[in-house]
């Protein structure tokens, strides 16, 4: 069974920034598609940002500019940069293959935002 670890959140003011880790238990060289997702309390679980097996990324609206996203195949490990974080980024994070989320979701990890 694949196992995706999620870590690196916390709290952080507005502003400031934070890295999230995304460890997968196998390797991610032939996943095509990798993403971000988030789901804020109340809120339905959205996609925050993706990338190719190519290394092309693409984002969300509400993240774009602030976040970015990268991969680290020798390590297996998915990244995403969070920088001028808002209050509503405030969410629990967690990652997986893109469109259709093949794998068990993991504990994600928690991000909060203070104003």
């Amino acid at each position: 069974q694949v196992q995706l670890v999620e870590s690196g959140g916390g709290l952080v003011q507005a502003g400031g920034s934070l890295r999230l880790s995304c460890a997968a238990s196998v390797s991610i060289v032939s996943i095509d598609l990798l993403g971000w997702y988030r789901r804020a309390p109340g809120n339905q679980r959205e996609l925050v940002a993706a990338i190719t097996s190519g290394g092309r990324t693409n984002y969300a609206d509400s993240v774009k500019g602030r976040f970015t996203i990268s991969r680290d195949t020798a390590k297996n490990t998915v990244f995403l940069q969070m920088n001028s974080l808002k209050p509503e980024d405030t969410a629990v994070y967690h990652c997986n293959t893109v469109p259709v989320a093949l794998y068990s979701w993991g504990q994600g990890t928690q991000v909060t935002v203070s104003s």
